[in-house]
């Protein structure tokens, strides 16, 4: 005799036969793949983009066992699932060839990668692995060093820059502003002029501690200062960092702070460790520039002068178009 309704045991096989088919991905593996996602912020990666893979695969007599689109904030990637290795391998290879015609100027990241091995009613499902960690999976250690000191030095630039333009507004004359390591030595030629800038600095620009040196002014970062502007360049880059190990599509990566200055990135199941180390080793610096526009500048384009002081000449990506910009960075950039 039955000491339970039938409701519960229904229940309870419910439960059984869904927890067991969320289980079922654990026992197929993985399967080796390839992905394709954007190099370049300027181009995307859609759907068009995986009918153009199925056909440079399909011209090549490769034929994946599964093709995924995956979105990850505003990019996409593709990825294409092979029984092979060796399949994963050639497919790579005419994915580059035939997506980068300009191999030292890709438009697209074409990496290796594993995926689950689960059949595509289970992947319908959202029925996915336990993802495993380096130690049982393998994958890519990478421990990366902050430049702190160019942190530092790119901060004492810009202020600088600020420096100028407050004395400039307030028309009070200096002899020039030097940076000598991580010292903002500002000259005067009076006494007067000296103690006028460094109380307008010292009210304005608080990261760092002005000092007088005869008719000069001194100024070097406070400790809370220096240590905002490393805590920032840490922070900054491993937001920089999640965006680059976006492009590889791993599952839950571990990237974290070590120390004062260090990163440790974890990439389990990674097996592309060299485009791994290319994509995460990249150096990406973003400066805002004004251009100048004086005649000086149009004369030294001409080549009938020299380069104004305070700027530097760059020429546009084509490496044709020259332009001159000024050195320091906008007040508050």
């Amino acid at each position: 005799m039955n000491r339970y309704p039938l409701w519960k045991y229904i229940v309870i096989l419910v439960a059984l036969a869904i927890g067991i088919i969320y289980t079922l991905p654990n026992f197929f593996g993985e399967a080796p793949a390839v992905q394709v996602s954007s190099a370049k912020a300027t181009v995307k990666v859609d759907l068009s983009m995986q009918k153009q893979v199925e056909e440079i695969l399909a011209q090549n007599q490769l034929q994946p066992d599964g093709m995924f689109y995956d979105v990850a904030g505003q990019s996409g990637s593709i990825k294409a699932r092979f029984r092979t290795t060796d399949e994963q391998l050639r497919a790579k290879d005419v994915l580059s060839r035939s997506l980068n015609p300009d191999a030292s100027d890709p438009t697209y990241v074409v990496a290796l990668n594993l995926l689950s091995g689960s059949p595509r009613w289970l992947t319908a499902l959202h029925a996915l692995p336990m993802y495993l960690g380096l130690d049982l999976r393998g994958g890519v250690h990478f421990l990366l060093q902050v430049d702190m000191k160019g942190a530092v030095d790119k901060k004492l630039d810009s202020l600088s820059g600020d420096a100028r333009t407050l004395l400039r507004d307030k028309n009070i004359r200096h002899a020039g502003i030097d940076r000598d390591g991580d010292r903002l030595t500002v000259r005067f030629n009076n006494a007067d002029d000296a103690n006028r800038a460094r109380a307008l600095l010292a009210d304005n620009l608080r990261e760092l501690a002005f000092s007088a040196d005869g008719n000069n002014i001194v100024g070097v970062f406070t400790d809370a200062a220096r240590k905002a502007v490393q805590d920032a360049a840490v922070k900054q880059n491993i937001t920089t960092l999640h965006n680059r190990v976006n492009e590889l599509g791993v599952a839950e990566p571990v990237i974290q702070q070590q120390g004062a200055d260090r990163i440790v990135v974890q990439l389990p199941g990674v097996q592309d460790t060299a485009k791994a180390k290319d994509i995460i080793g990249r150096t990406a610096t973003l400066e805002l520039r004004m251009v100048d526009e004086s005649a000086e500048a149009s004369a030294a384009l001409s080549g009938t002068g020299p380069v104004p002081f305070g700027t530097e000449r760059f020429t546009e990506k084509d490496g044709s178009t020259p332009i001159i910009v000024k050195r320091q960075q906008p007040l508050g950039g």
